[in-house]
């Protein structure tokens, strides 16, 4: 993964920054979640999905309870270095309710 962390500007949003997920093959997106400098080394060094859990205020890795793991294919960064985007195999599903993505409803 060629990602400068150091580039990241973690400092506009308090030491976090968004991260939208992508499925590599479908190219749907899948969810949306925060990650601090420390969750990104820890997808970059091991290849899976890392995050900062806001609720419960620490790192979790994807699946680590579920085993819906994301195998990292690709890490983006956005033109102002503030926001991720992680390119996914998704196993299993991504959203805690069961669905393969958290964007499934439809407001209409």
């Amino acid at each position: 993964m060629n990602v400068q962390i150091d580039e990241i500007d973690f400092g506009k949003s308090g030491g976090l920054v968004p991260v939208i997920v992508q499925d590599w093959q479908t190219k749907q997106v899948l969810m949306l979640a925060y990650a601090n400098e420390f969750a990104v080394r820890e997808t970059v060094n091991t290849g899976y999905a890392h995050y900062w859990s806001r609720s419960r205020n620490k790192l979790w890795k994807k699946g680590e309870e579920s085993g819906n793991v994301q195998k990292i294919e690709s890490i983006q960064v956005d033109c102002d270095e503030d926001t991720i985007l992680y390119i996914v195999n998704q196993k299993g599903v991504a959203c805690h309710t069961g669905t393969f993505s958290c964007f499934v409803r439809n407001p209409e």
